[in-house]
Formats: C-alpha cells, sequence, structure tokens
C-alpha cells in the first residue's frame, strides 16, 4: 500500500525540510575537502559529462568539455605571467561564458580576480582598480575607451590586456598557445579554500565602491547552498541576465547550476521586452531575478510566451511583497524561492516556503550556522544600549537593524571576511553586543521578524530619513505612492529644506492614465501617517536606474526641487487644502526663506 504525498502546510514544510538537508549535506563536503574548489566541480563534470551544454548565450557556447579547457589555458597563462598565489587581476569584461572562465581559471592557481563594474568610467573605475592593487587588468575590447579615460589616475601601471581587439598581443590568441589538459600537482599550486578566490564591489548608499573579500570557501558555499536549496539537477537550464561583476548575477546563479552539472544561459543585459522570449528559447526551468526586474516585467505589455514558459522556479532577492502573488499569477511561475544575502555579509535568509513577502527565515537545526538578531536603533540609527552597555533586541514586527554574529572558522557559520580596506571592515563590526567580547556584522538593512520567525525587510538604513521628528521608511512610501491610480513607478528619497530639521520628503514619480494628484493625496492621507507622506512632488516621464535597476537616488536627491534647476513638474504639498500645488519660483523663494511652511 502507498501513501498519498504530503499537501498544503505540512507538505510545504516537508519539501522545504528536504531542500534545508540537501543544501546542508552538499556545503558540509566543502570543510572534508579543503583543497578542492570550484574549478575542481567544472573538471569532474566535464570527465562525467563532457559535451553537455554548460554556458550558454547568443555570443559563444561552452560545453562542460570546453569550459574546463578554457580554465585550464587561463590558468596557465597566469603560471607563464608569473602571477604569484595572492596577485591581482581585473577583470572588464562584459556578460560572456568567457568571464566565467577567465576567473574561474585565474582563481585557479591563486591569483585574486577583481571583478569590475562594467558601468563605471573615469575616477569610480579607476578608484575600483587602483583598490585592488591589480597587476594586469583584462578589458574586453569593447571597453576599452573606458579603461584609457581612468588610466592617467590609477596609482600603479597595471598591464593592459586587451580582450577581443583582433590583434597579435590580443590575450585571446596568447591564451590560444597553452595546453588545455587537466593541471599538473604541480601547476595547481598548494591553493586552498582559505586562499581569496574574488573581490566583489559593493555599491552601498554613499561613497565610493568597496571591495568585499571572497574567498574560495565562499564561492563553493553560495554554489552548493543554492543547488540544494532549488533541487538544482543536470536537466536544469537558468536564465541569468543580471551582471557577472555582482555576488548573485555571477557567482550564486551560476554556479548553482555548474555545482549541479547544469546549463546557464548567460545575457549580455536585462530586457524586458525580449525576457519571455529568451526563456522560451533557450527553453530554461528556472531565472534568477532581482525586485526592480520583477517590477519591469509586470508593467510590460502581455506576451504569448508568458504562460508558456517551462519555468518551474524563479530565484532571487528583492521581490516585494506588494507585487509578489500578482507576479507568480500573471507568469504562472510554480515556485518562488526569495533570499536575503550581502556580498561582505556573514548570515543569509532563505524563503524555502515560498511565503508572500517574506524574505526567510532560520529554521531551529540552523541557528547555530546563521547566528542573526534584529536591535533597537536611536534616531541617528546609533544601537541603543541598556544601562549595563548591552544592544536591545527588538520584540516580534519591531523594525530594528539586521546583525549577523562573527564567528570563527571552527564555529562554521558567521564568518566575516570584510573589505581590503581594515578601516572599512572595523566600520561594519558592532561589539560587546549581547556579552562581553562578542562582535556582529552590522548589515545596514532594517528588518522585522513576526512570531512565526519570518524576517521581512523594512528599508536600507540609509535609505530612511527624519521629518517631523520622525523616522520615514522610503520603502513604505514608495508602497503607497504605487498603489495609488496612475502612478507606474516612484522612488522616495529626503531633501533639506534651509532652517528645518531633518529632511522633507520629496517623491519623484511616473504618471500614467488614471492620475490626478488631488486623488493621491487623498489615496496618501488615509494610509500613510501625515510626516511620511511626501511634502514634494517631481513628476518625470522615467526614472533613471542603476544596472542592477535601482533608482538612482542620489541624482534626484543632489538636483534638489529648485524650479529653475529641474525642468520637470514639481508640486509642494498644501495641508490646508488637501492637496499638491504647483511650485513656482514664487513658492520655491518661500519655502527656502521660510514663509511657505512645510
Amino acid at each position: 500500500m502507498t501513501s498519498n504525498p504530503p499537501n498544503g502546510s505540512e507538505g510545504k514544510a516537508a519539501s522545504a525540510n528536504k531542500r534545508w538537508l540537501r543544501a546542508i549535506e552538499l556545503t558540509a563536503q566543502i570543510e572534508a575537502e579543503p583543497q578542492r574548489l570550484f574549478a575542481d566541480l567544472i573538471d569532474e563534470w566535464a570527465e562525467r559529462s563532457p559535451a553537455q551544454a554548460c554556458l550558454v548565450s547568443d555570443r559563444e557556447s561552452f560545453t562542460y568539455r570546453e569550459l574546463a579547457e578554457r580554465i585550464h589555458r587561463y590558468a596557465r597563462w597566469a603560471l607563464a605571467e608569473d602571477m604569484a598565489v595572492g596577485d591581482c587581476v581585473a577583470l572588464l569584461m562584459p556578460n560572456r561564458p568567457e568571464y566565467l572562465a577567465a576567473w574561474l581559471g585565474l582563481s585557479r592557481v591563486g591569483v585574486v580576480v577583481a571583478l569590475i563594474n562594467t558601468n563605471l568610467v573615469g575616477p569610480s573605475l579607476a578608484h575600483c582598480i587602483n583598490v585592488s592593487r591589480a597587476k594586469h587588468v583584462i578589458v574586453a575590447a569593447g571597453l576599452r575607451e573606458a579603461f584609457e579615460g581612468a588610466a592617467p589616475l590609477l596609482a600603479g601601471r597595471p598591464t593592459l590586456r586587451l580582450h577581443g581587439s583582433g590583434d597579435k598581443a590580443d590575450l585571446t590568441e596568447a591564451l590560444a598557445g597553452y595546453d588545455v589538459g587537466p593541471l599538473s600537482a604541480a601547476e595547481r599550486r598548494a591553493v586552498t579554500t582559505e586562499h581569496r578566490a574574488l573581490m566583489i564591489y559593493t555599491s552601498g548608499t554613499t561613497g565610493l565602491p568597496k571591495a568585499a573579500n571572497v574567498t574560495h570557501r565562499r564561492v563553493l558555499t553560495w554554489g552548493r547552498w543554492f543547488e540544494g536549496l532549488m533541487d538544482a539537477t543536470a536537466a536544469d537550464r537558468l536564465y541569468d541576465c543580471l551582471p557577472l561583476y555582482h555576488s548573485v548575477g555571477g557567482v550564486a546563479a551560476p554556479c548553482s547550476m555548474l555545482s549541479a552539472g547544469a546549463s546557464v544561459v548567460i545575457s549580455e543585459k536585462f530586457s524586458a521586452s525580449r525576457f519571455w522570449q529568451d526563456i522560451a528559447r533557450w527553453d530554461c526551468s528556472i531565472f534568477q531575478y532581482i525586485g526592480e526586474l520583477c517590477r519591469f516585467l509586470l508593467k510590460s505589455p502581455e506576451a504569448e510566451a508568458e504562460r508558456t514558459h517551462g519555468l518551474r522556479l524563479a530565484c532571487g532577492n528583492g521581490l516585494a511583497g506588494d507585487i509578489w502573488e500578482a507576479f507568480q499569477s500573471r507568469f504562472t511561475i510554480p515556485r518562488i524561492l526569495e533570499f536575503y544575502a550581502a556580498t561582505e555579509g556573514n548570515f543569509s535568509l532563505y524563503n524555502v516556503e515560498g511565503k508572500p513577502g517574506a524574505i526567510g527565515r532560520i529554521p531551529p537545526f540552523l541557528k547555530h550556522r546563521f547566528p542573526a538578531a534584529i536591535i533597537r536603533l536611536d534616531a541617528d540609527g546609533t544601537p541603543l544600549r541598556t544601562a549595563e552597555g548591552w544592544c536591545v533586541p527588538c520584540a516580534p514586527d519591531e523594525a530594528g537593524e539586521a546583525i549577523g554574529r562573527i564567528g570563527t572558522k571552527e564555529q562554521r557559520g558567521g564568518q566575516f571576511e570584510g573589505y581590503t580596506d581594515a578601516a572599512e571592515t572595523d566600520k561594519k563590526i558592532l561589539r560587546d553586543v549581547f556579552t562581553q567580547g562578542d562582535a556582529w556584522f552590522r548589515t545596514g538593512d532594517l528588518m522585522q521578524v513576526d512570531r512565526a520567525g519570518y524576517f521581512r525587510f523594512v528599508d536600507r538604513s540609509g535609505d530612511t530619513f527624519r521629518w517631523k521628528g520622525e523616522n520615514v521608511a522610503t520603502s513604505e512610501v514608495n508602497a503607497v505612492l504605487l498603489a495609488s491610480a496612475g502612478v507606474t513607478d516612484a522612488v522616495t528619497y529626503g531633501v533639506t529644506i534651509p532652517g528645518a530639521d531633518g529632511r522633507a520628503g520629496m517623491a519623484a514619480i511616473v504618471v500614467g492614465d488614471g492620475f490626478d494628484i488631488a486623488a493621491m493625496y487623498r489615496h496618501m492621507e488615509g494610509r500613510l501617517p501625515s510626516y511620511a507622506q511626501p511634502v514634494l512632488i517631481r513628476i518625470r516621464t522615467t526614472l533613471d536606474v542603476t544596472e542592477t535597476f535601482k533608482p538612482k537616488r542620489a541624482q534626484l536627491v543632489s538636483d534638489g526641487f529648485d524650479p529653475a534647476a529641474v525642468s520637470d513638474r514639481l508640486f509642494y504639498r498644501d495641508a490646508a487644502a488637501a492637496t499638491y500645488r504647483p511650485l513656482d519660483a514664487a513658492k520655491f523663494a518661500g519655502i527656502v526663506d521660510g514663509t511657505l511652511r512645510l
């Protein structure tokens, strides 16, 4: 007699536990074999399934055998160039399979690869190369002009190696001269999971990017952990249109599939109009998302392929609760695996059960591996402390900053590998939190956890502002604005007003059919406290976003609200009239001199 498979909440719990256990089993192998790097997994799959599609794109495609051969060539090139263990090579190349071959091959022999944002130019690009202390820079031919624009600002004199230029000095030509066979014991060097593999840059909310250290252990952990939680098999094919220079698009997403002997489709960039065609054309079963990508897709016209695909899973982070169910329903996605992680962070959260709006939970049997807490902050973002000097944990459903306890290698969980800059590393560590001598990583993210243990993201602590003596969470305001008729996109931020404490709320919005600014005022009136309602509105035709689809808040803040400097339509909140009124030069002058109070 056979029993029926579990269904409902019991079935979800059983399936979730199975995935957790598989992920634990796969990652446990990492500590048992410290000499086995991620490139070794590729070699193993090349032996088992040499003709299996590995990395696929319109530009080029590799089988597992071909990827292994490319890795061996990059490794031998590094050895021939006398690169020592710990030397750095900066990689400036657009999304393509060759990108992964390059960093996997170089890191296999102990070279650290700095993954450079391809959108950077001038001082920002020079800064990222400078902090890496790269001795060589591999630059795709199409990005040569950007590199040369930053070259005069470089502190050192890294050797430029062009890729794809077509001349005799091109790296492509040099690589062709190296053997493709497996590396010998001497060539492999004594590189272990303890060694640094990558530098990945964090954007942060202010200042120039910081280079986070990523060891081979973390590369393997990300790959094997997601392999388990995704139930990945060699039959899967993942669509990856996120930047390869970021930890999710460039490591977690592809490595989860390569760990399982599966395939990765690499798109050079995200295109809402082409997305579902690509999913169907490449017969993908999984795609990697970030929340902003999901919003873009929801705003797009319906496409036939959006309901006839073969997807079984969408995996990513930032899928907000206000669009979760609409997104899953419209695109008929059977399962969503939402997670929370930071490139430099020392703990992660996973919503394996698919609970809408939650970024994850920590099962009781994994609390030792993901030691996390949420603590209270004062008005300026400083952790509150008791009279005895200890931090104060938040109550259920109370928002505070998420922190992760920093452990040792022996404790397995909670290690913080930091940045290349020791001072920046120290800034992220909170000490003497709950006991004397303990240390915790500050995420800078505001979260809350409910009584069932599900975490929800509230905001970046840097994305909040204080107005009228109260803290305003921009994500909360955005959600209300986007629910107002005719508002198709929105971003909220704080602007400085002379003579006023804190920052006044301002929202840049994109509007369409059915929009009425008075109706929007009334809509917010019933959904937000008065201090959280934007006092200034800017109506734009579109919102500029970063390469990962996040709004460019800094530029909006810099633009301010002077009608003489901003060509978009501007409005100010008139509480007495219960509406927004056009902001002209006279009203602007009144705000500045204090005669018009907001």
